[in-house]
């Protein structure tokens, strides 16, 4: 039985996670603060659909707490850390960009110091696209020097792979960093564009679209990114950096459009213009992943928008919709 610490794993994808990881056998800690970036209790109601799955330790406390994280290290001994815990969002991070660089920077720092002194040997960070930024180099590929972040966010997620990247020179730790391209579906965290839409559009109200609508994401959905987490645990040496997408884009104006057909229900949008931070383009290079994870991407997004609504339509109460 191998013990994997999840930190985040009350969130979006992290609570996902831990459902495959306790179903497969392994035995499961999570460390996560519910703090208020978003409401506390559906990041519980999270945890609680993970408990019907089967049993895992749950500690409550901050990456950053360096007696808190020490004190799991020692107690529990994983053998593997998946670290998904950060401050996410690129705008919120122009507003706050001392607490994101605590946060992300600090907190990688801590989790992979105390990785090092209880001889975690294996690590997987959560990285973003972000850390492309303003890139030109279409599709975006690992080898890219990553150095044109347009965020706070971005250029902390950078700094935790660079973090990673030390640490596997010094101390010989097998790390993987995954950059996720705008992860989507059940548990999507509420600020997010999809989760937006969905809301605004099944509430009948307005919806605001940044631009002329010809941006372009690369929307992956989770079960393709909880693949490519599960085939990077399993790398035993090594650093490597890895895209997790669908390696597909599609324009603001299309991804309203699948909303539209999936919910039956016409939007209702007003334009504003590009907001700072925002990328014209995200565009993932998913060769690497394919060959040495074996990722293998298989969801549409009109596929994953229909998973997403029922979901959201199942839900909508408990989410104060």
């Amino acid at each position: 039985m191998t013990t994997v610490l999840v930190t985040g794993g009350a969130g979006f994808i992290g609570s996902h996670l831990i459902e495959r990881l306790i179903a497969r056998g392994d035995r499961v800690v999570v460390l996560d603060d519910f703090n208020d970036y978003y409401a506390p209790a559906i990041k519980r109601r999270n945890v609680e659909s993970a408990r019907q799955v089967g049993a895992f330790d749950l500690v409550e406390g901050d990456i950053r707490d360096a007696h808190v994280v020490r004190e799991l290290f020692r107690r529990h001994q994983p053998e593997i850390l998946v670290h998904l815990a950060a401050r996410a969002g690129v705008r919120p991070s122009l507003a706050s960009p001392l607490l994101y660089e605590d946060v992300n920077g600090r907190g990688t720092l801590l989790l992979l110091e105390a990785a090092r002194e209880f001889g975690t040997r294996r690590v997987v960070f959560a990285s973003s696209s972000s850390v492309y930024g303003m890139s030109q180099r279409i599709p975006f590929t690992e080898d890219d020097p990553a150095v044109e972040p347009a965020s706070p966010y971005g250029a902390t997620k950078r700094a935790g792979e660079l973090y990673c990247r030390t640490y596997h020179a010094l101390y010989g730790m097998a790390i993987s960093c995954l950059r996720f391209f705008t992860v989507y579906g059940p548990r999507q965290r509420p600020d997010m564009a999809i989760h937006k839409f969905v809301r605004g559009i099944e509430r009948g109200e307005e919806i605001h679209v940044y631009g002329d609508g010809s941006s372009r994401r690369d929307y992956t959905y989770y079960e393709d990114i909880l693949e490519g987490i599960l085939g990077a645990m399993r790398l035993e040496s090594g650093f490597h950096i890895f895209n997790l997408g669908e390696s597909r884009t599609v324009t603001l104006a299309e991804t309203v459009a699948a909303i539209e057909k999936a919910l039956g229900k016409k939007a209702r949008t007003v334009q504003y213009p590009d907001q700072p931070g925002d990328v014209p383009l995200t565009y993932a290079d998913v060769t690497r992943a394919r060959k040495h994870l074996g990722y293998a991407p298989r969801w549409t997004l009109e596929a994953g928008l229909e998973k997403f609504v029922s979901w959201y339509r199942d839900s909508k109460g408990f989410l104060g919709d």
